[in-house]
């Protein structure tokens, strides 16, 4: 099974996002995926958690946590979202960038088309990798 790892800076907007995206779409048995960033926050967004209810998706338990080492050397693949070289780089560990930008402040319609953007790169990644959940119902 593979792992994805989402990074952003403060873990509590785009990766978040990211995470639970790949994670309501992926099949489970074939990858998952974790968040983390470089500064953590105190908490995910409102405006994030007020968006991804919005599509079903409950973000207001999750605590944002520290990009370490350690949390990157278990994925398979780092997808990094406006951490630039504060990201670890691990020898061996694939990586991308997703220029994204940050909802942090942003009004929620802004909001929403990060969000719709977020999961249209997961749906290519999952396509791409074979990792789609066959019923995303179950």
């Amino acid at each position: 099974m593979s792992t994805v790892l989402f990074a952003c800076v403060h873990n509590a907007g785009r990766s978040q996002i990211a995470a639970a995206f790949f994670n309501a779409l992926s099949d489970p048995a074939k990858a998952v995926a974790v968040s983390a960033g470089t500064q953590p926050g105190e908490r995910v967004h409102p405006v994030v958690v007020d968006v991804m209810r919005e599509v079903g998706i409950e973000l207001s338990s999750q605590q944002p946590q520290k990009l370490t080492d350690q949390l990157a050397r278990g994925a398979s693949l780092l997808v990094t979202m406006g951490c630039g070289d504060e990201c670890p780089y691990i020898p061996g560990l694939q990586r991308d960038d997703w220029p994204l930008e940050d909802p942090k402040g942003k009004p929620l319609d802004h909001v929403r088309r990060i969000r719709d953007e977020v999961r249209d790169r997961v749906s290519q990644l999952l396509d791409a990798r074979g990792w789609r959940r066959l019923d995303p119902a179950t």
